[in-house]
């Protein structure tokens, strides 16, 4: 198997504020101030505030806010470059709109529009030296996935479009070296005529799509069987090895128990992690985030429709945690284990006076 491996998780405390400088850190509360000398590490998570506003929080290790910037609408996933120290929040899907946020507080916040006849899936990833912003979009009226290329170094200009070669393309990474983009095409068909409803559930065809990030061209499609037609294939993360880590969400019946976490490797045929009879209970047929703690060898799910938070370990796929967390939302890798944030506001043990969204970013590549 090739080494394909993603970067991902927290940011070193010192290494963020190298990179967002001292003016920053002069801006900040006694409160934040605070957390941030202490944290190990800063993540990033969209929200929604108590007065129906949302945004995207800047977090300590703790959970406690250091900052805030405000969104015209909801979002769903982000992506960071540590090459440039942007962030960027993709609007949740039917949306057509990405802002930009430069961490170094060198400009002002950006939206990036969607192209005409296309709109924004959640997910995007940076290319490793930052100077290209990868999008998952919709070409809604040809039902297909299409991933958007933006160019960094020229105002987030669209450049160009690669197919997904799948279609309902959800989250979306690249490798370490930049070779490949990594689709996860979640098999389901939607038009933004009709908001968020699924309009083929009983003829889906998710995906997983290896894809030359220089040219576009397919390198390798996974089709799942027939007799996971509805297994969407939704949110993806890489481990050391390079191995591609997917999480799925089922849109079959309530009593069936698919298989819903699973991994592949450039070459390889998709592989399926066997999970205990009460895990994959308890994940009610669910899971909404998935993160790889490379270091310690990790793979983290939540599941908000089960509320349960599980991790695995990486190399035999055995459980070796399982348990409640209501509301379960967005994971992402920590120094020590995961970080994991709640609808109902909670982060780390910490409630905050938001509802976190489904994801969350760490702003910095785990060492």
């Amino acid at each position: 198997m090739e080494a394909m491996g993603l970067p991902s998780a927290a940011l070193d405390r010192r290494a963020f504020l190298r990179m967002a400088g001292t003016a920053f850190a002069a801006s900040l509360g006694a409160g934040p101030a605070f957390a941030l000398a202490r944290t190990d590490a800063v993540f990033a998570s969209g929200y929604m505030g108590s007065d129906g506003r949302f945004g995207i929080a800047v977090l300590a290790e703790d959970g406690t806010v250091i900052d805030r910037t405000a969104l015209p609408a909801r979002s769903h996933g982000m992506a960071f470059s540590p090459a440039t120290n942007h962030l960027v929040a993709f609007a949740r899907r039917p949306g057509t709109f990405a802002l930009v946020i430069d961490r170094s507080g060198q400009a002002e916040p950006r939206t990036i529009a969607a192209a005409q006849e296309r709109h924004f899936f959640g997910h995007g990833c940076f290319s490793p030296d930052g100077r290209l912003l990868y999008a998952s979009e919709n070409d809604f009226d040809a039902n297909r996935g299409v991933i958007g290329l933006y160019d960094a170094r020229d105002g987030y200009r669209r450049i160009g479009e690669y197919s997904t070669y799948g279609i309902g393309t959800h989250d979306l990474s690249v490798s370490d070296d930049g070779r490949f983009l990594i689709a996860a095409n979640g098999g389901i068909e939607t038009h933004p005529d009709f908001g968020r409803t699924k309009l083929n559930l009983d003829h889906m065809e998710p995906s997983l799509a290896l894809i030359d990030a220089a040219t576009g061209a397919l390198v390798e499609r996974h089709a799942l069987p027939e007799k996971l037609r509805q297994l969407s294939t939704r949110h993806i993360d890489l481990d050391d090895k390079g191995r591609i880590w997917f999480a799925c969400q089922y849109e079959g019946p309530r009593n069936d128990l698919p298989p819903l976490v699973g991994h592949f490797g450039k070459g390889e045929d998709l592989a399926f992690i066997d999970l205990p009879e009460e895990t994959t209970i308890g994940l009610a047929n669910y899971v909404g985030a998935i993160a790889v703690n490379r270091r310690e060898g990790l793979v983290g799910l939540t599941s908000p429709n089960g509320g349960r938070f599980v991790v695995l370990e990486a190399k035999t796929g055995r459980v070796v945690r399982d348990e409640a967390v209501a509301d379960a939302a967005g994971i992402a890798a920590a120094p020590h284990g995961f970080a994991v944030s709640s609808y109902d506001g909670r982060f780390a043990g910490r409630r905050a006076d938001v509802a976190w969204d489904q994801h969350i970013a760490g702003l910095m590549p785990q060492r």
